[in-house]
């Protein structure tokens, strides 16, 4: 890496060290000294084992479950850092919770992920370089800079080698608020779009109603932002076989949260193949047909950039 001064350093908590790791080897660095601990009852303890004084520093920590343990991780390392006088810190958030909560949706709601935000600069961030936000507007709520990386141009890569013929194939959004993502992965892909229409009853549940688009004897890839439970994305795979006549039906997402009956519900679904990013770590037991793809290699060409003050366009 590029010298302009300042030490670059990049420190890690709990909630994905390996990925942290990764991130450290693609820039030939040391992870950085840090102890994260909690006390008795449950306060998080951080020490920070080295000097940071002016260095430029990187805390690399998804908040991915146990969500609010991981963000108060994340806050606590950025306030430390702040008061050893770090020149400049950088929260880097492979993926980014709360940001379902981005609206008012009804009367009442709070708007979580602009909340987070605050907590993040209060804290002392200077930058945040996060991936797949799950709203894009959500980088209007911070007053610092944001580096929302794109997963599309990993699974491009990736279903490009895999498939002889991916220009036959279809691009299908699980819902209608997936749809900008997903033409986007399908014009890089050369591929046509179709969208199932849902109509989702109460949180984690939804009921498929339609297929919009020709998916009639072709192989599909459903492609979203996030599995969660798994019910939106089983349902959709299920309604593009049994309404849209496909064939085959392949699913990639950038964060696979996989809570709950998540993983029986894939297992038991018609989706011939997942694919997730490592953004939040895999869980024990996967199914044999969930794959992980290492996006570590773009943070950390990411991380370099920023340090090295370059531009970001060529990582999009």
């Amino acid at each position: 890496m590029i010298s302009h001064g300042k030490n670059v350093k990049v420190f890690c908590a709990n909630a994905n060290r390996p990925f942290a790791e990764g991130v450290c080897r693609k820039l030939w660095l040391q992870m950085g000294d840090c102890t994260v601990n909690t006390f008795a009852d449950g306060e998080v303890s951080v020490t920070i084992n080295e000097s940071v004084r002016g260095s430029d520093v990187f805390l690399v920590q998804p908040t991915c479950k146990p969500v609010n343990n991981n963000l108060m991780e994340l806050l606590i390392m950025i306030d430390a850092c702040k008061r050893a006088s770090a020149g400049r810190i950088t929260a880097v958030i492979p993926y980014f919770g709360y940001a379902r909560q981005d609206r008012k949706a009804k009367g009442r709601d709070p708007i979580s992920a602009k909340l987070v935000a605050n907590m993040i600069e209060a804290a002392g961030a200077d930058r945040v370089l996060t991936m797949d936000l799950h709203a894009a507007q959500i980088q209007g709520f911070f007053d610092i800079p944001v580096d929302n990386l794109l997963g599309n141009p990993v699974f491009v890569r990736y279903y490009m080698s895999k498939f002889e013929h991916p220009e036959e194939m279809v691009v299908v959004s699980p819902d209608v608020g997936s749809v900008s993502r997903s033409r986007t992965f399908a014009n890089k892909m050369g591929m046509s779009l179709a969208i199932v229409d849902k109509r989702r009853e109460r949180a984690n549940q939804c009921e498929v109603m339609n297929v919009i688009g020709d998916v009639h004897g072709k192989k599909c890839i459903l492609f979203d932002d996030m599995v969660d439970t798994a019910g939106s994305l089983c349902n959709a795979a299920k309604a593009i076989v049994e309404i849209g006549g496909a064939t085959e039906v392949y699913a990639c997402a950038s964060h696979g949260v996989l809570s709950g009956p998540a993983l029986e519900r894939i297992e038991n679904s018609c989706i011939k193949e997942l694919t997730l990013l490592n953004t939040i770590p895999a869980p024990e037991n996967l199914p044999s047909k969930v794959n992980y793809i290492d996006v570590s290699p773009v943070f950390a060409d990411a991380i370099q950039r920023i340090y090295e003050e370059n531009s970001m366009s060529v990582l999009f």
